[in-house]
């Protein structure tokens, strides 16, 4: 049986366990300087795509990076408590229903997939817009709340996905030595240390 007082034998079975997470201040303190930059940036890409470099896609990994960088600093479990499973998988399902909505209804219009100006004789007096109106905000529509929700809702789902497969319950990774293997080693050194004797009694 291992010495170790961190060690518990418990139905035969030695654990040992290891924290996976270690707070570190220079990491906590540098994401808590970063992430209002990361953010703001990410938005900006986002909301400015269709007018200048960006777009959903860059604007929502960015989004992405921020809940990321706050669990490699405060702890995957920490972050869990706050960002539940139902609003991850929320953002993708409202950035879906956003991006079929804008993307489908021209085609039961009579229009094609995608054709913003099939809204023109519809809204156009409603809101007061000229046809090419639509094809700006409707861009807009697409790009700010369908793809950078989804590619948001997406890597965040992801990178917990990937986090759960390898964070233990309780925050521990337990490593088990069956108490055979233990008493298999003991013997063995039992028997070396026999052997031993004799060769010196000899």
């Amino acid at each position: 049986m291992s010495s170790d007082p961190a060690d518990n034998d418990t139905g035969g079975t030695i654990t040992r366990q290891r924290p996976v997470y270690t707070e570190s201040q220079v990491i906590m303190t540098t994401v808590k300087a970063v992430i209002p930059f990361v953010l703001t940036y990410g938005l900006f890409i986002t909301f400015h795509g269709t007018g200048s470099p960006g777009g959903g896609f860059q604007g929502g990994a960015l989004i992405a990076s921020v809940v990321l960088m706050m669990a490699f600093a405060f702890g995957i479990e920490s972050t869990r408590e706050w960002l539940s499973n139902a609003l991850v998988v929320g953002l993708g399902t409202v950035g879906v229903a956003i991006f079929a909505g804008i993307a489908l209804v021209p085609m039961a219009l009579g229009e094609n997939f995608l054709e913003y100006t099939a809204y023109y004789p519809v809204l156009g007096d409603i809101l007061g817009l000229k046809e090419y109106e639509f094809v700006k905000y409707g861009m807009e529509a697409v790009e700010i709340g369908g793809i950078a929700l989804i590619v948001a809702g997406v890597l965040m789902g992801l990178f917990f996905a990937l986090a759960a497969g390898v964070t233990p319950p309780n925050d521990t990774t337990p490593d088990t030595e069956s108490a055979a293997d233990t008493g298999a080693a003991s013997n063995t050194n039992t028997m070396t240390g026999d052997i031993d004797t004799e060769g010196a009694n000899k």
